[in-house]
């Protein structure tokens, strides 16, 4: 695309921003009254300023942030703003439709990336306890890690998988919306500090063996061993507007559904229902539930408190 190209696709870009926020603030042909609104508040104005920033990077990047939690999002965007040097979100949504580098860095702030091996080991014990003896019945399993960020708890689903006897059958599919993420995911590199609390959480989990078989120190990191990462396939996919892309038998998708509102997680349990095997398993976070979703009946938990629902219809 020639500069010429780029300016027009650009400006074009801006001019529908522009309508449609005008649409979305509900402004009739002639609103003097309001357009001139001295008294407007501030927190107003910050929505509005939100709203032109996500509508931007949805329109001239393809990344669609406007259905998360506005509480959580406008935190991510002040972190962003301080972390750039700048002081409005409407400097930062300047800067960010300027410079693909100022957006990948606002990519990696908006996502969730908090996450350990073996978050809740309740959850992954019941996982060896009840889900385990499930997929010894299916010939391969296909696992979905939705959200799944830097990949900590992929590489503890394998370290499960293969204690169990079942990793050589299995295919790990692990995507999130942010490349960053990803490309750390790939490296199966954490830092050594957090080897401490890893190693708790995998014997509250069940786990089988010594932990620190799974990695070799290497100054100030712990290098996981390759053979975990031989049936995982790390991919960018955006839950807000990607579609399914196999059938599964099991999806996991923990802490991320809690950052959506409730338009997004309507459209994400859809998603999940479709894109899983009838009998198929759904596991969420400790904060989430398939509960007054269009798919509460199409599910039955496997124990209780643990999140671990089963598709029955």
């Amino acid at each position: 695309m020639g500069v010429l190209d780029r300016y027009y696709v650009y400006n074009d870009t801006i001019f529908g921003i522009l309508l449609h926020c005008l649409k979305l603030l509900n402004y009739s042909i002639h609103p003097p009254d309001k357009l001139n609104n001295k008294f407007m508040g501030q927190e107003q104005l910050e929505d509005i300023e939100v709203k032109l920033l996500l509508e931007g990077v949805y329109r001239y990047y393809g990344f669609d942030f406007r259905n998360y939690a506005l509480a959580s999002i406008k935190r991510r965007i002040w972190n962003t703003i301080h972390a750039e040097g700048l002081t409005t979100i409407s400097g930062l949504q300047e800067k960010i439709l300027h410079s693909p580098e100022c957006m990948e860095r606002f990519l990696y702030k908006l996502s969730v990336n908090v996450t350990s091996m073996f978050r809740d080991p309740s959850f992954f014990l019941t996982f060896r306890n009840r889900v385990v003896p499930i997929l010894r019945t299916y010939p391969f399993i296909r696992i979905w890690h939705a959200g799944c960020s830097t990949g900590e708890e992929v590489y503890s689903m394998a370290i499960l998988l293969h204690e169990e006897g079942l990793y050589h059958r299995s295919r790990l599919y692990a995507t999130d919306i942010n490349e960053m993420s990803l490309r750390k995911a790939r490296t199966g590199i954490f830092p050594l500090e957090s080897m401490k609390e890893y190693t708790q959480n995998y014997l509250l989990s069940g786990g089988k063996k010594s932990f620190s078989e799974y990695y070799t120190a290497a100054y100030e990191n712990a290098i996981f061993s390759a053979n975990l990462k031989e049936n995982i396939i790390f991919s960018q996919h955006n839950l807000a507007t990607d579609h399914s892309f196999n059938e599964f038998n099991i999806i996991l998708c923990r802490n991320v559904l809690i950052y959506f509102d409730k338009v997004l997680q309507m459209r994400v349990h859809k998603l999940f229902y479709e894109s899983l095997i009838r009998f198929g398993i759904l596991g969420l976070g400790r904060q989430e539930s398939v509960k007054f979703t269009p798919h509460e009946t199409d599910y039955k938990e496997l124990e209780n408190g643990e999140k671990l629902y089963r598709r029955i219809h």
